[in-house]
């Protein structure tokens, strides 16, 4: 569809979770929108998700990310909105048919966070420390590191896991540094972890915008908010963790950055328990970004990645 000759839809509806922070996303979308496209009338349906509902359990025993995105895709299904608004490292690697990923977002800091009220890093954690976190990406990159520290699970919304940390459940907390960021609670990061120590998850910081398939009038809508370079990083972290059938009950990370033109990507497949790490890093070509995740899972499989997939899959 021709931008310049396209006419705005007179009203919008996004889908969101009504997570203080899955509603700060939906909202920063609406506002986007609404500037954009004054005679718009842009609204929110918020919706409570499986995944939302089910606390005390972590999300690889019941069913994995998905879990966040089905009542959403029901709703563009059915017709009562048009968009959803996700955080992509939220979205399954391969979306049902009929939806599409229509935009990806600019990304805002993808690394993960140490939060703590007495400590000021990792490395000054006494042994035996309780750190939570709800991932397996971080738990094996955090048991390879430092042995020393006890992992337990984390869920709950961003304010819930702060509360948990407060009530002193955990001597530290690992969170991604976006979320806090959006919400205003940057002041709380005591330090952001390095790529190097802790490969984020695909797609963390970085906001999806999904609609049904063949909305070429939403895609055209979308345009002014699509962000080309993040968009390639995604993509090729995607096609990384869906060449190994990645999913949250894999610890596996992908992350992908722009530099001097070309897409850097690192990757990892680990145990657990952190006690097998594999890692692949390679350079290339930002405009074919999924061979570049596919290059990286190829490697990770050659190095033996499938055997611990196989093995957590059993």
């Amino acid at each position: 569809m021709n931008q310049a000759t396209f006419t705005p839809p007179s009203r919008l509806v996004i889908a969101s979770r009504e997570s203080a922070l899955a509603m700060w996303q939906a909202e920063h979308i609406r506002d986007r929108l609404r500037a954009l496209y004054p005679q718009t009338e842009v609204e929110i349906l918020g919706m409570t998700t499986q995944g939302d509902q089910i606390l005390n359990v972590t999300l690889s025993k019941i069913g994995g990310k998905g879990l966040f995105v089905k009542e959403l895709e029901t709703a563009l299904e059915n017709g009562s909105a048009d968009i959803a608004v996700h955080s992509l490292k939220d979205v399954p690697m391969n979306l049902p048919e009929g939806f599409t990923l229509a935009c990806i977002g600019e990304r805002e800091d993808p690394r993960d966070a140490f939060v703590s009220n007495d400590y000021d890093s990792l490395q000054s954690l006494p042994a035996g420390s309780v750190v939570g976190t709800s991932s397996l990406r971080r738990e094996s990159q955090l048991r390879e590191r430092f042995p020393h520290l006890k992992i337990e699970p984390l869920r709950g919304n961003v304010q819930t896991r702060l509360r948990k940390l407060d009530e002193g459940q955990y001597a530290a907390i690992i969170l991604a540094a976006a979320g806090l960021k959006r919400l205003g609670l940057g002041d709380r990061i005591r330090a952001v972890i390095s790529s190097d120590d802790s490969l984020p998850a695909v797609g963390q910081g970085a906001l999806g915008i999904e609609t049904r398939a063949g909305r070429a009038d939403l895609a055209a809508v979308l345009v002014p908010l699509h962000h080309a370079d993040t968009a390639a990083c995604v993509l090729a972290e995607r096609a990384m963790s869906r060449t190994l059938n990645g999913s949250c009950q894999v610890p596996l990370g992908g992350f992908a950055e722009v530099q001097d033109g070309k897409l850097r990507m690192r990757g990892f497949v680990a145990t657990p328990d952190g006690s097998r790490m594999l890692r692949a890093e390679h350079i290339g070509d930002i405009e074919n970004p999924e061979a570049l995740g596919k290059l990286i899972a190829e490697e990770l499989l050659k190095q033996g990645a499938g055997e611990i997939l196989a093995a957590l899959n059993d």
